[in-house]
C-alpha cells in the first residue's frame, strides 16, 4: 500500500492558491532583477559609450584621414607638401571665348557656259593664284558661234556702208530737185537701221568672245583647292549647284568667336573700336598658342537669345596653324596687371566661406588664410594665366604657400617641403599629384568658420 506521504507529494499544488506559486513561477521571479537596478545598467552603459565618443573626437594624435592634428604631428610625423612662392609680375588680363576658323574667302568654282569637261588643269590641295587656269570646256561650239556672228556683222556692216553712199547721192539730187524730198528722208531712215543692225552685231560679236572666253576656267583668287567635284569628260552646266571645286583662302584667315554681352563694356574701355587689340587663337587644350592675330570687327547686334555678341579677329596664319572649321579658345586681350601677384592655381582652395589658402610660417606650420582672386571681366571666372592666378588680396610677394598636399593639412599642421616641390609660383613639380581636392578639402575649408 502506496504511503499517504507520497501521494500529496506528487500531488501538483492547486492553481487556485494564490499564496503558492509553482516551482517554475518561483526560479523565473528570481533571475529578473528589480526594475531599479535595469535602469541603472542601461544608464551606465550610455554614460560609457558618450565618454568614447568624446575621446575619439577630442583625442590629439590623428584624425580619422591620417592627417596631423592640431598639434602638429601624426602618427608619420610633419605632412610633405609641395611648396612655391608668392610671386608679382606683370599679368596680361584676357576675354575668353568659343569660336571657329572661318576662310577669309571662300570660292565654289562653276561653269558658266554648258559643254563638255575637256581639261581639269589643277591638283587637288593645291595653291593657286588669281587667274590660274583651273578648267577648259570645249571650245570648238564657241568659237563657231563667234565667228558666224562676225560674219553677219560683216554683212551688216556692208550694206550700211552702200546705204550711206546712196545717201550723199540723194543730197545732191534732192537739191537739185532731180528726186523728192520723201525718198531723201527714206534713204535716210534706212541708213539708221543698217547702223543699229551694225551695232547689234558688234554686241553679238562680244557676246560670243566672252562665252568663249569662260571656257577657260581660271581662279578668282589665292587660296587652295579642295577636293575635285567633276571629273574631266563630265558634261557641266552653268546651272550646276555642285561646281568644280572650292578654293579657300588660307593667307590671311578669320576667327569667329563669341563674348558675353557683359563684355562689350570692358571692350570699349579699352578700345572703341576693338580694332587695336590682340586676340590669341589657343588650341582645344586652351594652353597652346597656335597663332597671334588682331579683333577686327564687333558685330553690331546682340544675338538676345544667347546674350552674347560676335567679334571676327585676323590672322596672318603664316605657317597654317589654323584651318577652315577649326574650333578655337579666343583670348582677347584687354591690357595687362602691372605688378600683380601671382600663385600657382593649384593653391587656391574652395570652402564654404569662401576661397583659401595653406600658408607656410617660419616654424613650419600652416595658417589658412583666405584670399581673394581677381575675376576676369565678365565676372564669372577668376583670373588665371598659364596656370598661375592673380591674387587680389589676402597673400604678400615672397611667402609661401602650399602647392600640393593640402587634403592632409588643417591649421597649425606641421609640414614639411618635399625635394621636388617648386621653388617659385609657377607649375607643380613634375610627378606632383594634384592637392587640395581630397576628402580632406572639407574638412580643411571648416577651419575657416
Amino acid at each position: 500500500m502506496a504511503n499517504p506521504t507520497d501521494f500529496l507529494r506528487d500531488t501538483p499544488p492547486s492553481t487556485t492558491s494564490p499564496a503558492q506559486p509553482s516551482a517554475h513561477r518561483r526560479s523565473h521571479l528570481v533571475e529578473e532583477p528589480p526594475p531599479k537596478r535595469k535602469w541603472i545598467f542601461w544608464l551606465i552603459l550610455a554614460g560609457l559609450v558618450l565618454g568614447g565618443i568624446w575621446y575619439y573626437t577630442h583625442r590629439n594624435p590623428t584624425d580619422a584621414t591620417g592627417a596631423a592634428g592640431k598639434g602638429g604631428r601624426g602618427a608619420g610625423g610633419p605632412v610633405p607638401v609641395v611648396a612655391g612662392t608668392v610671386k608679382q609680375k606683370d599679368v596680361p588680363i584676357y576675354l575668353e571665348g568659343i569660336g571657329t576658323i572661318q576662310a577669309l574667302n571662300t570660292v565654289t568654282v562653276r561653269a558658266r557656259v554648258d559643254g563638255q569637261l575637256e581639261k581639269v588643269a589643277f591638283e587637288e590641295g593645291q595653291d593657286v593664284h588669281a587667274g590660274d587656269v583651273l578648267a577648259i570646256i570645249d571650245q570648238e561650239p564657241f568659237r563657231a558661234a563667234l565667228q558666224q556672228a562676225q560674219a553677219k556683222q560683216n554683212q551688216d556692216q556692208a550694206q550700211l556702208n552702200n546705204a550711206k553712199l546712196d545717201l550723199n547721192r540723194y543730197i545732191d539730187l534732192v537739191a537739185k530737185k532731180v528726186i523728192s524730198s520723201q525718198q531723201y528722208d527714206t534713204q535716210k531712215a534706212l541708213v539708221a537701221q543698217f547702223e543699229g543692225t551694225v551695232g547689234n552685231d558688234a554686241a553679238a560679236v562680244e557676246s560670243a568672245k566672252v562665252n568663249l572666253n569662260y571656257t577657260t576656267i581660271v581662279s578668282p583668287l589665292d587660296g587652295r583647292t579642295g577636293i575635285r567635284l567633276v571629273d574631266q569628260g563630265n558634261i557641266v552646266h552653268a546651272t550646276d549647284v555642285t561646281g568644280l571645286v572650292v578654293i579657300t583662302q588660307l593667307h590671311p584667315i578669320s576667327l569667329l568667336f563669341t563674348l558675353p554681352e557683359q563684355s562689350l563694356t570692358a571692350i570699349h574701355k579699352e578700345s572703341p573700336s576693338g580694332q587695336d587689340l590682340a586676340v590669341l587663337a589657343m588650341d582645344r587644350d586652351n594652353k597652346t598658342k597656335l597663332d597671334e592675330g588682331k579683333l577686327a570687327v564687333i558685330d553690331n547686334q546682340i544675338d538676345t537669345t544667347t546674350g552674347t555678341i560676335k567679334l571676327k579677329a585676323t590672322f596672318d596664319n603664316k605657317d597654317l596653324t589654323l584651318w577652315p572649321g577649326q574650333f578655337i579658345n579666343a583670348h582677347l586681350h584687354l591690357n595687362t596687371r602691372k605688378n600683380g601677384l601671382v600663385v600657382p592655381a593649384t593653391v587656391i582652395q574652395h570652402g564654404p566661406n569662401g576661397t583659401y589658402a595653406f600658408v607656410i610660417q617660419d616654424d613650419q606650420t600652416v595658417q589658412i588664410r583666405p584670399v581673394k582672386v581677381a575675376r576676369k571681366e565678365n565676372g564669372d571666372v577668376a583670373q588665371t594665366d598659364d596656370g598661375e592666378a592673380l591674387i587680389e588680396d589676402g597673400l604678400a610677394v615672397g611667402e609661401k604657400v602650399v602647392v600640393d598636399g593640402q587634403y592632409k593639412l588643417q591649421q597649425g599642421s606641421k609640414v614639411i617641403v618635399g625635394q621636388g616641390a617648386a621653388g617659385t609660383a609657377g607649375k607643380p613639380a613634375a610627378g606632383a599629384k594634384p592637392g587640395g581636392h581630397g576628402q580632406g578639402a572639407h574638412k580643411q575649408s571648416s577651419e575657416l568658420k
